[in-house]
């Protein structure tokens, strides 16, 4: 991965995440799927690529603005996940409601190593996974994948979000205090798979689409701000969702960071209840052409 004091990806770096991403991880904002058909003139036909598509929750998000869509993740787990969520997914559009049965499929691959004969995409989606890759290799391979007028579009919650003034009905998720916590736990620098992240994920990407080939950026602001009831136990699937806190990072000390993880919850919120204002979403749109 470039930019990143020299961390490189290995098979860890998502291990036993799978089954706690989807509880834990926010969804996008509900506007996208109609905000990107609208940027993007998206029609039901075309094809879509989602790299480092996880559990498939954008895969499957936006699987209905187009023909095919096919999620790529180098981890199994995650991918199980997928195919087990797809069935249960039903389109808002009248002419897809039956859902994506026959128009998703799942393809397990670094980015880096896409295989052969995947065909050419009308968009290609990066939904909070680009920081971890090869990102000169990836976009320069993803342009030549995509269609003429094809785009690729890098999604993350905005992060220039405006605070919010309005009280929530329950205590916030203490996340400073969590952050405390898995630092006791894992050391201060931050655990990436087998490797550490004393800086963090790089940023820069708009350099890097640019250097690709791509013209823009565009950017789309998708609004949040629904007020979001979390339990307990959701909260902990955030925590154990993150590759920085990873259950296989704790090893045979995982109990005892759950049930630190669990007390520190309850003191937050003795009813066991927090909420959460979901974060609008960034869409930044690079153009083939």
């Amino acid at each position: 991965m470039d930019g990143a004091d020299g961390w490189e990806w290995d098979e860890t770096l998502f291990a036993g995440t799978a089954q706690h991403y989807t509880r834990g991880w926010l969804p996008y904002a509900p506007g996208l799927p109609d905000a990107l058909a609208r940027a993007l003139q998206l029609d039901g036909t075309g094809r879509l690529l989602d790299i480092g598509c996880g559990p498939g929750t954008l895969t499957l998000g936006l699987a209905e603005l187009f023909a095919e869509a096919v999620g790529v993740d180098p981890d199994p787990e995650m991918l199980a996940e997928a195919a087990r969520a797809a069935p249960a997914v039903r389109f808002a559009r009248p002419a897809h409601a039956a859902g994506p049965a026959g128009r998703v499929r799942w393809v397990r691959a670094r980015a880096e190593q896409l295989p052969p004969g995947l065909g050419t995409f009308t968009v290609a989606t990066f939904g909070n996974s680009f920081h971890w890759m090869d990102r000169e290799q990836v976009a320069a391979t993803v342009r030549g994948l995509l269609r003429p007028g094809g785009a690729a579009v890098h999604l993350a919650d905005w992060k220039a979000e405006p605070p919010a003034t309005a009280a929530l009905p329950y205590p916030p998720l203490p996340h400073a205090a969590i952050d405390a916590l898995v630092r006791a736990h894992l050391g201060p620098v931050r655990r990436a798979g087998r490797g550490l992240l004393p800086h963090g994920t790089p940023g820069g990407e708009s350099g890097i689409f640019a250097r690709a080939g791509f013209a823009g950026p565009e950017r789309l602001i998708v609004p949040g701000g629904a007020i979001l009831h979390r339990t307990e136990d959701d909260a902990v699937a955030a925590v154990l969702s993150l590759s920085s806190s990873a259950p296989h990072l704790f090893g045979p000390r995982l109990p005892a960071f759950e049930t630190d993880l669990r007390r520190l919850l309850r003191e937050a919120s003795p009813s066991g209840r927090f909420a959460v204002r979901l974060p609008s979403t960034e869409a930044v749109i690079w153009r083939r052409d």
